[in-house]
């Protein structure tokens, strides 16, 4: 079978704007969420989200692309310019050879507000302009990529609620081994504009710990409230290990196993049973057991049953062994679409470095996690492989098994 690696890495987040500032928040247990006031004055029941800055285009992009980008799309633009950078793939390779795109994204509220708002106020439509189409499509990342990179593979979106990014990885990978692309850019984006998230909100899932927004993200600890919603992009460079090799490129990671399952349950209820055999299959691709893998970076989002019920996935499998574990929305929120990407590049990051992330803000931790490895502060250790967990609305679940290549 045709081996998939990863030679180029990008990310946008609210923990940094590159793999170096990102790098350096993971080691410090770094949180990136803050008190938003506009959240406040809009009618939020929670002000908290991840800080993610806005990135300015206006010098990397002529007016006519950008106008056509939503706010994900511009996240995601800055994660695929790194991305391809590292992966030493400029503009002349990608009109020379296919490429393709596979992006999870799962909404774009923002210009479809800004549509309303305009057609209540002018009652026109000649008044829209020709960008907000392209914004508001539940596409809006994949057709602005590829119009800028030149892409002309694979080329459509995930839409797999906050499994997307993880999903796109593993269809990725699938493209690849079956022989229909050689390189696929793939990733995951989210919007954090206070529109895309009000419905949430009104679940009350979000965290009000508003005192103390740093320590307001507390995966697998019993004194959690909720979750904070964050966001922005990631981006991954996917090629066949003999392409990749054949071309020079220097190989981050293996991509050597993914998982999947539904839940078939309640439309927000989160499963066991469902996270267990997403892990298990990604196991089982990977042709790995549990004793083989180095560390977990789950899904745990910091809600009181998504916590427990993963609890017991992973106790099930990782229970009293040496696996450690840890939820990078510790420090970083709920980044909802783009999770499953961004956390496959923080666990890259972690894997190249030879450390584990902290779950932060772990004082008392969870009797249904009581068994398990959880790192609560920065591990300096080995990692060769690394099971990362993605579990979203609707019961669909993902996992992914990635290596240091050689092994």
């Amino acid at each position: 079978m045709r081996r998939v690696v990863i030679t180029g890495m990008g990310i946008w987040s609210c923990i940094g704007r590159n793999q170096e500032e990102v790098s350096a928040s993971l080691r410090a247990g770094k949180s990136g969420i803050g008190y938003d006031e506009a959240r406040k004055e809009y009618g939020f029941r929670s002000p908290l989200t991840g800080m993610v800055e806005t990135p300015d285009l206006k010098a990397l992009l002529h007016r006519r692309l950008r106008t056509g980008m939503s706010q994900e799309a511009q996240y995601a633009y800055m994660a695929a310019r790194e991305a391809f950078e590292q992966a030493a793939i400029d503009e002349q390779y990608l009109l020379d050879h296919e490429v393709g795109i596979l992006f999870g994204n799962d909404s774009t509220a923002k210009p479809t507000v800004e549509m309303h708002e305009t057609m209540l106020e002018k009652h026109d439509t000649a008044l829209l302009g020709s960008g907000l189409i392209f914004q508001s499509m539940n596409s809006t990342v994949n057709m602005n990529l590829s119009t800028i990179f030149h892409l002309r593979g694979i080329n459509f979106s995930v839409s797999a609620a906050c499994a997307s990014g993880s999903h796109a990885i593993g269809l990725g990978a699938m493209f690849i081994r079956q022989g229909l692309q050689d390189t696929v850019l793939v990733g995951g984006a989210q919007e954090v504009n206070p529109y895309a998230m009000a419905a949430f909100d009104a679940l009350g899932t979000f965290s009000c710990r508003v005192n103390d927004p740093t320590r307001a993200s507390r995966p697998f600890d019993t004194d959690r409230d909720g979750l904070v919603p964050s966001g922005g992009a990631a981006a991954l460079v996917m090629e066949e290990y003999d392409h990749a090799i054949a071309r020079g490129a220097t190989i981050l990671a293996e991509v050597c196993g993914y998982g999947f399952s539904g839940n078939g349950g309640g439309i927000s209820q989160p499963s066991s049973e469902g996270s267990f055999i997403a892990m298990q299959r990604a196991l089982a691709d990977a042709g790995m057991q549990p004793e083989d893998i180095d560390y977990v970076n789950a899904h745990a989002t910091s809600t009181k049953q998504g916590d427990e019920e993963e609890a017991i996935a992973l106790t099930r499998l990782f229970g009293g062994k040496r696996t450690w574990i840890s939820s990078t929305k510790s420090m970083t929120g709920h980044e909802c679409w783009m999770a499953g990407a961004s956390e496959a590049v923080y666990s890259i990051l972690m894997m190249q470095q030879g450390f584990v992330a902290p779950n932060i803000n772990l004082e008392h931790v969870d009797p249904a996690a009581e068994t398990l490895r959880l790192a609560t502060t920065t591990v300096d250790t080995e990692l060769k492989t690394v099971l990362s967990n993605s579990f979203g609305f609707g019961g669909t679940n993902s996992a992914i098994v990635l290596r240091t290549i050689g092994d």
